[in-house]
């Protein structure tokens, strides 16, 4: 099986990234390039960053050995429903020399498969924004939040951001110094921790700075709330662990209760060693306490073995994770 090579791609908003993959699990070529979401970049230009991963990571290998691939991306469904935009992706395929098919999954299916091959579990994700989905035979099945700034997305980076804010503004309302998150807050937003003497004219010097930005820049002052929660700040503490709690309410709407069966932590809030991490694990387990809590990993190797798993030569596919997909 080690001539046999199949391609994964993790395609999201700020990078593309792209795996080549023996089947023994020897790693042939690795690329990366800038992000390729069609919702947020635009097909064809998603289309030019997906070649240009593709092409890096095929720079040593023949394309004829690839035999599957496959494509982990946010709105898999939106582009699967765009015949233009499918088009686009299919000839950056065929560009790089590539002539097997290749699958388009959505990134929580990928998320989910990088850090477990159990074929039933749960994905939650919170990076600049949150989902939580319920994976059924490696199929996502239900979904809950999800949905944007303006409507969801709770506990994410945006939340935390806008929260961070908010907590400012009824600083300023009352007339009471900022505390130390704040202050930072302020300083960030409009360049001096000073309140003004009349403490209104800072709050719509801050809401001005928020306005003039679009609205998911918010979720830029995310890490301040985390550095604060690890710096022990009592209002970042108190913001962290609301989200956690909001993250294990998105899950709950999905999961039943007294599941076992795994939960895979994604995205960039969930995956480091920071104290929303922390936070969110200790809510999950409380909530599920015999289920066992992964991390997501490499995406591009996840979507490498899902486009494996039905391959003729592929008799196990468990076996086959633990030999292509390495351990977050």
């Amino acid at each position: 099986m080690s001539g046999i090579v199949v391609v994964g791609l993790d395609v999201g908003g700020t990078s593309t990234r792209a795996a080549a993959l023996s089947l023994d699990g020897v790693r042939l070529g690795s690329g990366r390039a800038g992000g390729g979401n069609p919702t947020s970049h635009g097909a064809e230009r998603a289309a030019v960053e997906l070649s240009a991963a593709l092409r890096a990571a095929l720079a040593e290998v023949d394309p004829s050995r690839v035999r599957a691939g496959a494509i982990g991306l946010a709105g898999a469904g939106r582009l699967l429903a765009d015949p233009a935009g499918r088009a686009a992706f299919d000839r950056a395929w065929h560009d790089a020399g590539l002539r097997c098919p290749y699958a388009v999954h959505g990134d929580a299916l990928v998320a989910y498969a990088s850090g477990t091959a159990v074929p039933d579990g749960t994905v939650l994700i919170a990076g600049t924004g949150a989902i939580a989905a319920q994976v059924r035979d490696l199929r996502l099945d239900r979904t809950a939040d999800g949905h944007g700034w303006l409507l969801g997305d709770a506990g994410s980076g945006f939340w935390l951001g806008r929260e961070a804010v908010r907590r400012l503004l009824a600083d300023l309302d009352q007339a009471r110094p900022p505390g130390a998150l704040a202050t930072r807050v302020l300083a960030e937003l409009t360049g001096t921790a000073e309140v003004a003497a009349r403490p209104r004219a800072t709050a719509e010097a801050v809401v001005q700075a928020v306005t003039r930005r679009p609205p998911v820049e918010l979720a830029g002052l995310a890490p301040l709330v985390v550095a604060a929660a690890a710096d022990g700040e009592p209002s970042g503490l108190d913001l962290v662990a609301e989200a956690a709690a909001l993250l294990a309410e998105s899950v709950n709407r999905i999961r039943p209760a007294g599941a076992s069966d795994p939960v895979v932590l994604g995205g960039g809030l969930l995956t480091g060693d920071t104290p929303l991490a922390a936070a969110a694990r200790a809510e999950l387990a409380r909530r599920w306490p015999d289920a066992p809590l992964r991390t997501a990993g490499d995406g591009a190797a996840a979507a490498a073995w899902l486009a494996a798993r039905d391959l003729p030569e592929v008799s196990d596919p468990t076996a086959l994770h633990a030999v292509l997909v390495p351990p977050a």
